[in-house]
């Protein structure tokens, strides 16, 4: 078996969240601790007790949250990531990290990260979102700092258009992330 990691999970409000359960729970099985952290938006698509019941910790929704203890509850969760997942991927968080804005628990702990953490973005979103030049210039600026993209996919999207936009396939990503984690 290979060495436990801990993966944290981001979900951000794409209609492709409901794919973070399949995720965070794949990602179990490989015997591997995962820790959910999702945006408000994400919570529209799924929700927060799905993913606590599958990666068995507690969700990051809020950066005020009250906790038992005295240190905020995003920390200690960027402290500990072996690799940050972000999957799906909207714009606006691709946005927010290209230009380190902080202001929800997920942005946050993106930029807490040990530096040795590695981080890999799928996103999921319009195909005009995705190829827009202000995006773009974003997956660039993020690639060139380390960052690891994977996808998007082509295909039908849920908006009724088709092209390139959607999430990569589950077992895809899965399969990449344990290359890293190995």
């Amino acid at each position: 078996m290979a060495t436990k990691r801990t993966l944290v999970l981001g979900i951000t409000g794409s209609i492709a969240a409901y794919k973070a359960a399949d995720l965070a729970s794949r990602f179990k099985k490989a015997g591997h601790d995962v820790h959910c952290v999702m945006t408000r938006d994400a919570t529209h698509f799924i929700t927060p007790l799905t993913l606590q019941t599958l990666s068995q910790h507690p969700v990051i929704l809020d950066l005020f949250e009250e906790v038992p203890e005295w240190k905020p509850t995003h920390l200690p969760v960027a402290d500990i990531a072996d690799l940050l997942l972000i999957a799906p991927a909207t714009a606006n968080v691709i946005a927010k990290l290209a230009h380190g804005l902080a202001d929800d628990a997920l942005s946050t702990v993106a930029l807490a990260l040990r530096p040795e953490a590695k981080v890999v973005i799928a996103p999921a979103m319009n195909g005009k979102m995705w190829l827009h030049p202000a995006t773009q210039a974003n997956v660039k600026l993020l690639i060139s700092r380390g960052v690891e993209f994977i996808g998007p996919d082509q295909g039908m999207l849920a908006c009724g258009y088709e092209g390139l936009g959607r999430l990569w396939p589950v077992e895809k990503i899965v399969e990449r992330i344990l290359q890293l984690l190995a």
